[in-house]
């Protein structure tokens, strides 16, 4: 798998080797699901500011606010797609939540890389199900990356707006 990296907004630039915690976390995402994708397939994840991520959250999904992450799969049976899609990923907010929730901003960046990639090959957290199959998932995920445990602190469900 091709994995692009793209860092859109200079705060950013404060994660110690962002570009390969985003291909460590991919990587890992894609171990610990066990998903089949196509071969030589390529994935996108841009790290952009708040204000780049609220223009996408208007465009596509109809929210005139900022969120952590953003995922766009492209159509298709994962084995065939060449272009998995895109994840990305906005600063400010990401930041402020790692503050409020007492996370390391890298342990809550590796878990939004990892939240975003779950959803191109098909997860999501629409019911509570479908929440507690991806939230494990993601829990397994951090610790093969050696972060703490992404909802140790939160009984609520979904990381605060992750889609």
């Amino acid at each position: 798998m091709e994995i692009e990296v793209n860092v859109a907004a200079p705060a950013w630039r404060r994660v110690t080797d962002l570009e390969d915690l985003a291909i460590t976390c991919v990587r890992q995402s894609l171990a610990a699901s066990g998903a089949a994708l196509a071969l030589k397939c390529e994935v996108s994840v841009t790290f952009c500011d708040d204000e780049a991520i609220r223009e996408l959250n208007v465009e596509w999904r109809g929210k005139d606010q900022p969120t952590n992450v953003l995922s766009f799969p492209t159509p298709g049976a994962l084995e065939h797609k060449p272009l998995l899609g895109d994840v990305i990923v906005a600063f400010e907010t990401v930041s402020r939540e790692a503050e409020e929730q007492g996370k390391l901003l890298r342990a809550h960046a590796a878990h939004m890389i990892a939240h975003g990639f779950l959803h191109l090959i098909g997860y999501d957290h629409e019911t509570a199900a479908e929440a507690e199959r991806m939230e494990a998932l993601e829990r397994k995920i951090a610790m093969a990356l050696g972060f703490p445990d992404p909802y140790a602190e939160d009984a609520d469900g979904p990381a605060g707006g992750a889609n």
